[in-house]
């Protein structure tokens, strides 16, 4: 009687397959190509609490003209540092969207934290006064009635 031996054990692959692991990270480059252009244009300000807020859509746009001044007196024009009020003339009259079309609205969304020094939000109202804002629209979070 003869023995009948089995050849499995010769004929397994040990290549690790990389195919579903390049595709898994091409989707996750994709989703965070898309998502990241949406998170950097943001500035972290307690902005003030009201009843009476409206909904203003265009200060979602990425052509939209934010200035943030933070609880420490910090002033930024979209996500750039700004050092002085002057500097905040100097910036927003510089920016493509004011010097695209003269005779466009030139308005400006102004983030200014709850806890901000006055003053200094002040300044920056005169600052964006002498760079020729139309409208300046103070941006405030909403309160729900109790």
């Amino acid at each position: 009687m003869a023995l009948a031996k089995r050849n499995e054990g010769k004929k397994v692959n040990s290549n690790i397959n990389v195919t579903p692991m390049v595709d898994v990270m091409l989707v996750l480059l994709i989703i965070f190509m898309v998502i990241t252009p949406m998170l950097g244009d943001k500035v972290t300000v307690n902005l003030p609490r009201v009843t009476a807020a409206e909904i203003m859509e265009a200060a979602n746009k990425e052509d939209a003209i934010t200035v943030s001044i933070t609880r420490d007196g910090s002033i930024f024009v979209r996500a750039d540092k700004v050092g002085s009020t002057a500097d905040v003339t100097s910036r927003v009259q510089s920016l493509e969207a004011l010097k695209t079309n003269p005779s466009d609205d030139k308005s400006v969304y102004l983030r200014a934290d709850e806890r901000a020094n006055f003053g200094k939000v002040e300044d920056v109202i005169d600052a964006l006064r002498a760079a020729g804002v139309n409208t300046l629209n103070l941006m405030t979070d909403k309160t729900a009635l109790d």
